[in-house]
């Protein structure tokens, strides 16, 4: 059974109709408007995952509404254009203005399916791979045979059949972002979008747009929230969430409803939310650092995510699986580690958990000069870290005292950005720095914050 909420915007009543009906048959929700202002006033009401447009309409036509809502932003469903009296340009016009099809009246209702079909697919498939990039692996069952990951695996499966918020805990690097998408994809929610967030990326008032949205006049923007519509909402580093946006997060879980910023109406939204965080959130909220009533909304189901060093005989197939996608998806030489050197890497405590063992396997595969990966390569790589801090002290002393004290400084940053992926809240905490005073402080150090995940 097909599934996502699709809007008809057309003047005719019959053709209105018949799709309705189609549509409906299929397994999708419809809604329909008769011209552009019952089409702006439906798709504030609600994001549509799919538009069917006609170009030719009494107000206002299909292509200038459809140049309207680009010009909010980038379009948040694909839209495919209808016309009886259509010609090349038109069709050219509404491709460049990003519509995904062009199909022409009379409607061949065969094909009008099959390119609703494969404009969602294609759709979410972007969506898909613009999350894929946050993960610290590729999606698919968490790797492992150990007893803590067989134990977890078989947890995940059976808090994924019940519809209710989960709290994630573990380590950075651990893995909480393959687990909650394993959650999702394992889940009646499945063919629903996961939407990933990185809570420290919501910044100040603009916390409140990017996950409730706005509204100004007919324009609107979709949070992150109506996003993740019928699927999965993923709260990355929930603990660096402000106060301001915890308690509009809680009215929107309890309620199932919120307001947009700027708008007047609430928006309804059916969506299961998985928290994480490698804080301990019950101190937080003993600290009054976070809600309690939160808390115990989002930890309603808990999950731990060990660290690596719990379950390392799950190391080698972590190195396998590794392997395996470096070379076949980013085209690396192949490169087979050892029975010693997988025996070291076994006994190296991982301070860095998974994401750590994928760079270092990334990075055998991209700077060795072949053959097998012996226990003293291995043993190289992990020591170059270890002695790149003491090389740098000793430069140092050859220097006067002020750029001395600033290589130590960046040097100091950059480590702590890498260790704490890039996250700024974490920075300032663990560094003891006011976040507005961190800022300043890496650029005058020449450090990039942008460019940093």
């Amino acid at each position: 059974m097909a599934h996502g909420y699709i809007l008809v915007v057309d003047d005719e009543p019959d053709i209105r109709s018949l799709l309705q009906d189609i549509l409906r048959d299929e397994g999708y929700e419809v809604d329909t408007a008769e011209n552009a202002a019952a089409a702006r006033k439906a798709r504030r009401t609600r994001r549509p995952d799919l538009v069917l447009l006609d170009i030719w309409m009494p107000d206002v036509d299909g292509i200038s509404l459809l140049k309207e809502w680009t010009e909010e932003g980038p379009l948040t469903s694909p839209v495919i254009m209808m016309s009886g009296h259509g010609t090349v340009e038109t069709a050219v016009e509404a491709t460049r203005l990003g519509a995904y099809d062009f199909i022409e009246k009379p409607l061949s209702l065969a094909k009008l399916l099959v390119t609703v079909e494969r404009a969602l697919e294609a759709y979410n498939l972007h969506r898909e791979n613009a999350g894929l990039k946050r993960l610290a692996q590729p999606v698919g069952e968490p790797v492992g045979r150990s007893a803590p990951m067989q134990q977890l695996r078989e947890q995940i499966r059976r808090v994924a059949q019940h519809d209710t918020t989960v709290l994630i805990n573990g380590e950075p690097g651990a893995g909480k972002g393959v687990m909650a998408r394993y959650l999702h994809t394992t889940s009646p929610r499945r063919d629903g979008p996961f939407v990933d967030v990185g809570v420290a990326s919501l910044l100040g008032d603009n916390a409140a747009v990017e996950l409730f949205g706005s509204e100004e006049g007919d324009k609107v923007h979709y949070g992150l929230l109506e996003q993740a519509n019928g699927g999965t909402l993923f709260l990355d580093d929930i603990a660096d969430m402000d106060n301001a946006t915890q308690a509009r997060l809680l009215g929107a879980l309890e309620t199932r409803s919120y307001h947009r910023v700027g708008g007047t109406e609430p928006v309804r939204v059916d969506v299961r939310v998985i928290a994480a965080t490698h804080h301990d959130l019950a101190q937080r909220v003993r600290d009054g650092q976070f809600r309690n009533d939160l808390y115990y909304h989002l930890n309603v189901v808990p999950l731990t995510v060990p660290p690596l060093r719990e379950h390392s005989e799950d190391v080698s197939d972590l190195i396998a699986f590794y392997i395996d996608h470096f070379v076949g998806q980013e085209k690396l030489p192949y490169r087979a580690f050892t029975v010693a050197a997988q025996n070291r890497l076994r006994n190296y405590p991982w301070p860095g958990n998974v994401r750590e063992l994928r760079n270092l396997v990334q990075r055998l595969l991209i700077v060795g000069r072949g053959g097998d990966i012996d226990a003293g390569e291995v043993e190289a790589a992990l020591g170059a870290a270890r002695t790149a801090a003491p090389a740098a002290a000793a430069a140092d002393v050859e220097l006067p005292l002020r750029e001395a004290r600033e290589n130590f400084e960046r040097n100091y940053f950059i480590e702590l950005l890498a260790r704490l992926d890039g996250n700024i809240n974490q920075v300032a905490q663990h560094s003891g720095i006011e976040r507005t005073h961190l800022y300043r402080k890496l650029k005058s150090l020449g450090i990039d914050t942008k460019s940093r995940g």
